[in-house]
């Protein structure tokens, strides 16, 4: 008895000792498989986003694309060419919270660009945040923030694993910007309509870096305000599109036809008109060159740990919304992307390296067809005016509960007024289930579907589906509906109700987009299997080495990621 003490001692002290040793092979290990990793990824992540981009445009403008634009994403890189999205609506910041979120609205929150807060008791925006202030301006287009987000991105799993990773992100629109940086990003920038500069919010940031300032103090929008906007090829060279002047796209300030040229000195009267801007595809050069400059100032992609660059090109959007897909308007404006492209993809090659980016272009939703166009040319579609179809269902609803009970409509969602319904007794569930069958009748409508329904179902159905992954409960309607191919939702009738275009729908002009990646260890292929829009951040979570950012449901890209 008198040794089994030592003896003890001795034991457990040999297995410290042994654990001492152990545990720093262990950590030896385990640091240098960690930088194995990271040395297999990329040092930058490029993640473009195109607003209102067609799947189609790739191969219709194929033959003006120069070499080193879309043409290199496509011949050289993965070109997946059935990717669509998997709920409704699609919108901008729905599409750029669910690419780099990997989830559906359902999870993410951003069901809609804005939509109607019963706690407010008005429509707000996807990213406005009154708690914030601008920085770099004194307008109040700095007042916004990921607040409303409710699920991590892919950017900020990359910030919390590798807190030393930098994010940076850029757009036109303050939604593309601030959802792809998402909340711990290093710096989200966007224009502001007040000044022509980018800005950001103090969410991110108390002041711009000083390379932020010197960019903005070259007055580079208030050069191209004198310009003027011809298209960049012989108009007659344009024979993807319709004519020039057609009766279906928006006339601009100042013009009495929507044709080229597009002389902004004169259309401003010599005037600083910096909402004009961004009508043109000098808007896409602006923030082309804004990021060349985050590379290059940000130091991005020049060290072991990975970096995101963030852009989203919202221009594409402005002018489809204005003239629509056959203009000969979008067709010039995709003409001169593809050679901003070709610039970024030559200066990511010269300061990171051609082997030590990956880069991924895709779209955040894509557009229908002018509707009267359709009408006109004798295919499905048309337009459905909701301001007197409202007015008659609070007629029909008043003489059924005694209460119209509509508190507000957007986005095809009915909300109802759960107090007024609570305080006359009225059982919300029927009132939703009448709304959802006097709906149904309307014509132009296709599906109606109840809140109570949606959230209580399961998968039964495509269409039910779609709707069900794109509400949430906190900012979605009581009954939400959605119409018939080719048809878009107007307040009510007018010549202007008629021209130009929207998206939103669950078909596929708007669902199906492109999607390109190039760069280190991407394979040239060409992928048919169909995939859905979260599947971006879901590949990026392995190329990346990093955990599934917490709400993710897409599934990786395997043939991407089989070296």
């Amino acid at each position: 008895m008198g040794n089994s003490l030592p003896a003890f001692q001795y034991f457990y002290g040999s297995i410290e000792h042994d654990m001492k040793y152990i545990l720093a092979f262990s950590l030896l290990f385990s640091i240098a498989f960690s930088h194995a990793q990271q040395s297999d990824s990329p040092k930058l992540v490029v993640g473009i986003v195109v607003d209102q981009m067609c799947y189609e445009y790739l191969y219709r403008y194929y033959d003006k694309f120069c070499d080193g634009g879309f043409r290199t994403l496509m011949e050289d890189g993965t070109n997946c060419r059935n990717v669509r999205y998997n709920y409704i609506p699609t919108y901008t910041g729905p599409g750029h919270a669910s690419i780099y979120t990997g989830t559906t609205p359902s999870n993410h929150g951003i069901v809609a660009n804005d939509w109607y807060s019963r706690e407010d008791k008005a429509e707000v925006n996807c990213v406005e945040d009154n708690s914030v202030t601008t920085v770099g301006s004194t307008s109040d287009y700095g007042k916004f923030a990921p607040t409303r987000l409710k699920a991590n991105t892919i950017t900020d799993q990359l910030k919390l694993t590798y807190p030393d990773a930098k994010v940076i992100s850029m757009s036109i629109k303050n939604r593309g910007a601030i959802l792809p940086g998402g909340h711990l990003s290093d710096g989200s920038y966007w224009y502001d309509f007040d000044s022509g500069k980018f800005i950001s919010s103090s969410f991110f940031m108390n002041q711009l870096p000083s390379w932020v300032d010197e960019f903005n103090g070259q007055k580079y929008v208030d050069k191209m305000l004198k310009e003027t906007w011809n298209p960049i090829m012989d108009i007659e060279a344009y024979g993807e599109s319709g004519p020039d002047n057609r009766p279906y796209e928006h006339l601009l300030p100042g013009k009495t036809t929507p044709t080229f040229p597009y002389n902004l000195k004169e259309m401003t009267n010599d005037s600083l008109d910096y909402g004009l801007f961004v009508y043109t595809p000098f808007a896409n050069t602006y923030l082309t060159d804004f990021a060349i400059g985050a590379l290059k100032n940000e130091g991005m992609g020049q060290d072991a740990q990975t970096d995101m660059l963030c852009i989203s090109y919202s221009t594409p959007d402005i002018i489809g919304h204005a003239f629509g897909p056959y203009s000969v308007e979008i067709e010039d404006t995709y003409v001169r992307l593809d050679l901003e492209i070709k610039k970024l993809i030559k200066e990511l090659e010269k300061q990171v390296g051609k082997d030590e980016f990956v880069l991924f272009l895709t779209a955040d939703h894509a557009v229908v067809p002018v509707p009267q166009y359709l009408t006109d040319h004798k295919l499905p579609g048309g337009y459905f005016f909701l301001n007197d179809h409202l007015a008659d269902l609070k007629l029909k609803l008043t003489a059924e509960f005694g209460d119209s009970l509509i508190e507000h409509q957007d986005n095809l969602n009915i909300y109802l007024d759960h107090a007024a319904a609570k305080a006359k007794g009225i059982d919300l569930e029927a009132a939703q289930s009448f709304i959802a069958k006097e709906v149904q009748t309307w014509k132009g409508v296709k599906r109606s579907f109840t809140s109570s329904q949606l959230y209580g179902a399961s998968i039964d159905a495509e269409w039910m589906d779609m709707v069900r992954k794109g509400v949430h409960h906190e900012e979605s309607g009581d009954v939400v509906f959605i119409l018939e191919p080719g048809y878009l939702p107007k307040s009510k009738d007018s010549e202007r109700a008629r021209k130009g275009t929207s998206h939103g729908s669950a078909f596929s002009y708007d669902t199906h987009v492109p999607l390109l990646w190039y760069g280190k260890n991407v394979p040239d292929q060409e992928l048919f299997d169909d995939m859905e829009i979260t599947s971006i951040s879901a590949t990026l979570t392995h190329l990346l080495y990093l955990q599934r950012p917490n709400a993710l449901t897409g599934k990786p890209i395997i043939p991407l990621l089989k070296k």
